[in-house]
């Protein structure tokens, strides 16, 4: 295992960097640059050294393993923060035989050396990057551990529950309860429920992760580009009387009630000859399928036209748009004017609460990824194939199967688990 090295800090000028090495040569590392090494998990002050050359003055922290990040010897620098200083060092650390790590490198290490799941290895990517409250709150409790904890309770239930069905199988004539297994099956339904229930919530998890998509949609001239700046606070989308000035979509990303959204104006639906402006509708009508939300804008002195009306739905929201001009709008329509202001806060709450409902916002972890989703999946798939299974053997495929699957959302399957069970709980052998 080669030992390797990063910049845990940002790139570029700052107060202090904080360089990070890990490996069974990092203890050496750390004795040629800073002279013996300083009492485990307490800072020291020393100079550093390379070729009678002095690097720096810096604190140095010394983890061996496997009482460290990664679970191997691992040392940290903190430098002060200048390019020619982390520069001199990565030089110095190269020279003794270290590596530049590569992305992720360190997690990885700390996945294989048993320090945390593939799960909080995700959480602690999650929360890198979080751009609002409510991800850093979601990818803190994965990060933790919730995920995992989560899995590794039904991980235990189904391996006593297959423990019980291989002693079944294997042990027959033995003095095991007459309805061992029909309890096993009756017990493992109950637990296909509670995945079924977690698995009906992964798209909200997702969406929080990834941020809820809204799209602003209607005919040209509806005032969707005026909506857009308007809910963004800032002009992102060019204005103009001309109908079909918006010909492809235009972006923004903001914050609403703690989770993050990316807003889309879409070109005017409508038939046309002009290849670009078709191109347009036929992109906005492809985002109005994949949004999580809709905003259906049409003027409030005007009633909305069919191709608005159509794209009404439980994932859309009816804006009456220009509502200075006068009119009475749809009836259940959102009357704003984003030239007065006049309606947008009670659009801004409408919205935010539809985008935490569709983000799940919740205390309790959560799948977050499509990995997620495929291994809990499989996990259900297998318990799903148990009231067709008319031979013990059979059942106990299934849910080996099922097992497989859920451990595949952390990454660990043990099979010696199922053996000191069966082993152990039924005394087996005496």
């Amino acid at each position: 295992m080669r030992t390797i090295f990063a910049l845990a800090s940002g790139a570029g000028r700052a107060a202090v960097a904080v360089m990070r090495v890990s490996g069974p040569g990092a203890g050496a590392a750390l004795e040629a640059l800073a002279g013996r090494l300083p009492t485990p998990r307490m800072a020291s002050l020393r100079r550093l050294r390379h070729g009678g050359v002095v690097l720096d003055q810096a604190l140095v922290l010394w983890f061996p393993g496997p009482a460290s990040y990664t679970g191997e010897d691992s040392a940290e620098l903190h430098l002060h923060g200048g390019p020619a200083v982390v520069a001199a060092v990565a030089e110095a650390l190269v020279a003794l035989g270290l590596h530049p790590a590569e992305p992720g490198e360190f997690t990885r290490r700390a996945f294989l050396n048993g320090k945390l799941d593939l799960t909080a290895a995700e959480g602690i990517a999650d929360l890198i990057a979080a751009e609002t409250e409510a991800q850093r709150r979601q990818a803190l409790r994965q990060a933790e551990g919730g995920l995992a904890a989560r899995h590794a309770a039904w991980a235990a239930r189904l391996t006593r529950l297959l423990a019980r069905q291989e002693a079944f199988i294997e042990f027959e004539e033995e003095d095991l309860p007459s309805d061992l297994d029909a309890q096993v099956t009756a017990d493992a339904l109950a637990l296909r429920a509670e995945m079924a229930a977690l698995l009906a919530e992964a798209p909200r998890g997702e969406r929080l992760r990834e941020g809820v998509a809204v799209a602003i949609l209607g005919a040209p001239n509806a005032g969707k580009s005026s909506l857009l700046n308007a809910l963004a606070e800032r002009e992102a989308a060019i204005v103009s009387a001309r109908a079909g000035t918006t010909r492809d979509v235009v972006e923004v990303r903001l914050e609403l009630g703690g989770v993050p959204v990316t807003l889309a104006d879409t070109a005017g639906l409508r038939e046309t000859a002009d290849e670009i402006e078709a191109e347009g509708v036929r992109r906005a009508l492809a985002r109005a399928e994949a949004a999580d939300l809709r905003l259906l804008a049409f003027a409030s002195n005007a009633a909305p036209d069919a191709a608005t009306l159509a794209l009404q739905g439980p994932d859309a929201i009816m804006v009456a748009t220009k509502a200075d001009l006068g009119g009475v709008p749809l009836s259940g329509a959102l009357a704003v004017s984003a030239y007065t202001g006049a309606g947008l806060p009670a659009l801004r709450v409408a919205l935010e609460a539809a985008v935490r409902d569709r983000a799940g916002l919740s205390e309790a972890a959560g799948l977050t990824r499509p990995r997620h989703r495929a291994a809990l999946g499989e996990a259900v798939e297998w318990l799903d194939r148990l009231p067709l299974a008319l031979m013990p053997e059979l059942r106990a495929e299934a849910l080996r199967g099922a097992l497989r699957g859920l451990s595949r959302l952390t990454g660990r399957v043990d099979v010696e688990q199922v053996l000191d069970l069966v082993f152990g709980e039924f005394c087996i052998g005496k």
